[in-house]
């Protein structure tokens, strides 16, 4: 088992050569409280430092201390007492299980466990409440670690816009259209011929996922178990040559009807709670709210509040529904990477990582 070098609580990155993986070795170089002490990628590069093996695409240099560090295969004797998984859905599902049967929490971005009924889907400022689903989850599989996953990208940017109006007005209905950037397929993901001057109107799964995970994070939890919300929310997700940062034009109808004077009100005053607030990777705020016509833009906005905020503007009513808006969102930060280290940083503040969950 590999300790950390520093007092900091050591974790593994599996997957941390690709573009995601890259992000949390960014985001966690000089994190005050984590440590890497392990770094995983394919089989054929194990062995050789991570700088050797990894096309870095990050516009600062790779930290000097993880270039050096061996690329892993990815197994708990890694040690670390978290594990972020970067891992393709296909290679996690077993990966992730053996790593929580050794006693290890996994906070993953892979949709390989994402639903099921004792895993914690969370977004911190939304439901932080859904970790007492990992009460659940241990006593059930008999096992002294834990999986939570992470929302999908398309999904986390478009909750924290509007869970704050769920909560005020009750959402009932929802249309979504979301235009997602090229790095969330991946590197080298789509080729140039089929994007370039194009939009895709098919990202596989992405829609259902979308929908799903958006009645689960907005559920009620009842004891040990999520109601999912009663709400009807239909999903487009296209493809758009973008890098980095998602767009989605959002129309709703609520239980409680709401202008958009109302709805700007509660956007703008929400807020997070103490607990939220104190994480080092924490917005200062979820949702900031821009009132030029023209925006939110994924190049201009997506990066607000160091990619951890959901940038919102265009509220307007809506001829169909009650309301209109537009969220911008950064799909590799806030909608992976930088989203599954806040919620790691809201369990050590509550004491998972101490023995005191």
């Amino acid at each position: 088992m590999v300790d950390s070098p520093s007092n900091k609580i050591p974790v593994t990155v599996l997957g941390a050569t690709g573009m995601v993986g890259q992000q949390f070795v960014r985001l966690l170089a000089s994190h005050p409280w984590f440590e890497i002490t392990a770094v995983t990628g394919a089989g054929h590069s194990t062995g050789r430092p991570y700088a050797e093996t990894t096309r870095w695409l990050e516009p600062e240099p790779i930290p000097d201390r993880i270039a050096a560090m061996p690329l892993r295969r990815p197994e708990p004797a890694l040690g670390g007492r978290i594990t972020f998984s970067a891992l393709e859905t296909d290679g996690a599902a077993a990966i992730e299980v053996e790593f929580a049967r050794a006693g290890i929490v996994v906070i993953s971005l892979s949709g390989a466990h994402r639903l099921e009924a004792s895993v914690p889907l969370i977004i911190p400022e939304v439901n932080a409440e859904h970790l007492v689903l990992v009460e659940r989850q241990r006593r059930e599989r008999k096992w002294p670690g834990a999986i939570i996953a992470n929302p999908t990208c398309g999904t986390t940017g478009l909750i924290l816009a509007v869970a704050p109006l769920h909560r005020a007005f009750g959402i009932e209905r929802m249309i979504v259209t979301s235009l997602q950037a090229l790095s969330g397929s991946g590197y080298p993901g789509l080729s140039s011929l089929d994007v370039l001057g194009n939009v895709i109107p098919l990202i596989p799964g992405e829609e259902e996922r979308i929908e799903t995970e958006t009645r689960r994070l907005l559920g009620q939890l009842q004891g040990t178990v999520v109601t999912e919300a009663p709400l009807a929310v239909g999903v487009h997700a296209h493809r758009v040559p973008v890098l980095d940062g998602h767009l989605q034009s959002v129309s709703i109808g609520f239980r409680r009807k709401s202008t958009p004077a109302d709805a700007i009100a509660v956007l703008e005053g929400a807020r997070l709670t103490p607990d939220i607030s104190s994480l080092p990777s924490s917005p200062s705020r979820p949702v900031v709210v821009d009132s030029r016509l023209d925006r939110p833009q994924p190049r201009l906005d997506a990066g607000r509040e160091r990619g951890m905020a959901a940038i919102v503007g265009r509220v307007r009513a809506c001829p169909v529904l009650d309301l209109r808006l537009v969220v911008a969102s950064h799909n590799r930060i806030r909608g992976a990477a930088g989203g599954a280290i806040l919620t790691a940083e809201l369990m050590n503040a509550k004491g998972f990582f101490n023995g005191t969950p």
